[in-house]
């Protein structure tokens, strides 16, 4: 919930629990200095006596209503460090919009507001297909050292709605009571025994009776406040044996249960005004998304889009790439690299049409039996193609919730990896799961970005920041010591007569497995070796030429290249010996259509006025 036209003041004193007197700078700009003070309306009528001390910076929202007495509302104060919320009628608007936005639960298809049962009004009647439930709201501002108590006075009517649910507990309504603490990162809830025991009382009964007792605090600022996140609840301590040291292992396991809060309200909002229009996004098919999340592995947004379009008009559906000769998916893909990410696509597309009748399975769980399809790209498709509740987990979220949570663990170890996936299953919105996956990887992608400062003014998780609050963005991800590539010498050959060019094919297995590249000799070699090595292979060479040098970096191997040109009198093919018999004599041109070269020797292939797949699409002359 937000507020409009805040205005900061410093408190002076409660004449009566309705109004204060407030101290209030005067507006600058209207060329008037000083201050002014001002009686103002008081938004809670409980006593707030350890908030209200007088010179306490407090927030008032000024009403639009010219013939109020008081011109402004007393919304929220600051003690000490902790900024409070002390709006009574806050947390139910609160909490209401949380229950529309299905976070927290996400099948709920009835919300109305103050519902009367019995001789009560709960603060909301809710529905699902399954149950009928009853929700009581409490608002909490009273903190003493991170504990916070309800009530701050004594309260019957609190009593009565305890009882009331109870008794609908047994008549087979589902049961809740809602604290709400209107303020962030205390430690724990319990009655406030000392100053009404009978309400403490009634809770524990509660409990027993089958009432759920929650309490979530808040993220508040003189703006707004928004639900937050789960506070561990101590209700019956001396019946549960709970001493004050147990507390804190509560408080522990309930934070680590759920560490991000109510992030997807304003993530979402910012993805509907912000989103990147991409072609796989307008038309979010299974098999669409699918063949997307593959070609963005490890590969840029800006250099996908050509490539798939182009793949998705030779390869419409399915059906097609089941079918789809290798050679051909290999052409397709030139350029992009990983070459096994596009042969595992067309073996879990045989699969799929073996399986599963062709059609692509829609749980996570059997996505995560196709081949190629792991914990990330399986959530993928599942969230965005299915609109299943479950989470996308890939280096850019990652890095965005390092960074929210300030987490110094490596994000590049397994078990890191499957703490997140929870995490973010606890706050992912059942009604927009694949939005809610989607804006993650552009917030990392666009704003939390990996390389320079994050843009953090952009972003809306600022308040959620944990690193952001504390100034370390850039402290976050670590990672584990990388071990250090390793290196292989190569001398490319680039052996050329007047019509053809030598090529041949690489192993079925092992690095760009299947794909064509020319001739290479372990190690640098002198010109005077290579045509000692081209002799043994019943070649002569009329001319060698050195080229420039090259490198290519994989993920663990790194290829440092020289090169040479050299020209032969002929290339016929049975005319080499035995040793050269893998060799393949082709026209230049037919490396468009036929034989596919990958871009590791992208430095060496324009020589032979080849342009590989990257190439062509940037210049859209494919």
């Amino acid at each position: 919930m937000e507020y409009k036209h805040i205005v900061p003041g410093r408190f002076l004193e409660r004449p009566n629990r309705f109004i204060a007197k407030v101290e209030i700078a005067n507006m600058r700009e209207q060329g008037i200095e000083g201050c002014s003070t001002e009686t103002v309306h008081v938004k809670n009528t409980g006593r707030c006596r350890e908030l209200l001390q007088k010179g306490a910076r407090v927030y008032l929202e000024r009403s639009s209503n010219l013939k109020r007495s008081t011109a402004c509302d007393l919304v929220a104060v600051e003690k000490g460090k902790r900024l409070i919320n002390m709006d009574s009628q806050a947390p139910n608007k609160a909490v209401e919009e949380w229950l529309r936005a299905g976070t927290f639960q996400a099948d709920i298809s009835l919300v109305r507001p103050e519902v009367k049962y019995g001789s009560s009004r709960f603060d909301f009647y809710m529905e699902t297909a399954t149950d009928r439930i009853f929700m009581e709201v409490k608002g909490v501002t009273l903190e003493e050292d991170g504990v916070v108590l309800f009530p701050d006075a004594p309260s019957d009517r609190a009593v009565k709605h305890v009882e009331e649910l109870i008794q609908a507990r047994h008549a087979g309504y589902r049961c809740f009571v809602l604290f709400v603490i209107q303020m962030e990162n205390v430690k724990y809830f319990t009655p406030n025994r000392r100053m009404h025991s009978e309400f403490a009382e009634a809770l524990c009964r509660a409990e027993k009776a089958g009432v759920e007792i929650l309490a979530y605090d808040c993220l508040v600022t003189p703006e707004s406040m928004r639900i937050n996140r789960p506070v561990p609840v101590i209700l019956c301590p001396e019946e549960k044996g709970i001493m004050k040291t147990d507390v804190y292992e509560t408080l522990r396991k309930t934070s680590e249960k759920n560490k991000l809060g109510d992030i997807s309200m304003p993530l979402l909002k910012w993805y509907d005004e912000n989103r990147r229009i991409l072609p796989w996004r307008e038309k979010p098919t299974p098999y669409r998304v699918w063949v997307s999340e593959i070609m963005l592995q490890q590969t840029r947004v800006e250099a996908v889009k050509p490539y798939f379009e182009r793949f998705m008009k030779e390869l419409p559906d399915i059906e097609a790439l089941a079918e789809a000769e290798e050679e051909i998916l290999l052409k397709l893909w030139e350029g992009l690299g990983y070459y096994n990410r596009v042969r595992n696509l067309k073996k879990a597309a045989v699969q799929i049409q073996r399986e599963y009748g062709g059609e692509m399975p829609d749980t996570y769980e059997e996505l995560l039996t196709l081949t190629g399809i792991g914990n990330y790209t399986a959530g993928a498709i599942a969230s965005i193609a299915f609109q299943r509740p479950v989470p996308a987990v890939d280096g850019n979220v990652l890095r965005v919730i390092s960074r929210l949570t300030e987490d110094p663990r490596p994000v590049d170890e397994a078990k890191v990896k499957e703490g997140v996936e929870r995490d973010l299953k606890e706050v992912i919105p059942r009604d927009r799961p694949g939005d809610f996956n989607q804006a993650m990887m552009e917030i990392g992608a666009c704003v939390c970005i990996p390389n320079g400062v994050p843009l953090c003014g952009s972003c809306p998780l600022g308040e959620f920041c944990a690193a952001h609050r504390a100034g370390t963005e850039q402290d976050y991800p670590r990672r584990q010591a990388k071990k250090p590539r390793q290196t292989e010498d190569k001398t490319i050959l680039l052996i050329m007569d007047e019509r053809r060019t030598a090529i041949r094919k690489r192993p079925g297995r092992g690095l760009l497995a299947g794909m064509y590249e020319f001739p290479s000799i372990e190690g640098f070699r002198t010109g005077e070796e290579v045509a000692g090595y081209l002799a043994e292979r019943g070649l002569r060479a009329l001319e060698i030429q050195p080229l420039e040098d090259a490198r290519h970096i994989f993920t663990h191997r790194e290829w440092h290249m020289k090169g040479y040109m050299v020209k032969v009198d002929r290339l016929e093919p049975g005319k080499a010996n035995d040793s050269a018999e893998d060799w393949l004599y082709i026209e230049p041109e037919e490396t468009r259509d036929r034989y596919p070269i990958p871009s590791a020797f992208s430095a060496y292939t324009k020589y032979l006025s080849i342009r590989l797949g990257k190439e062509r699409y940037e210049s859209g002359k494919a």
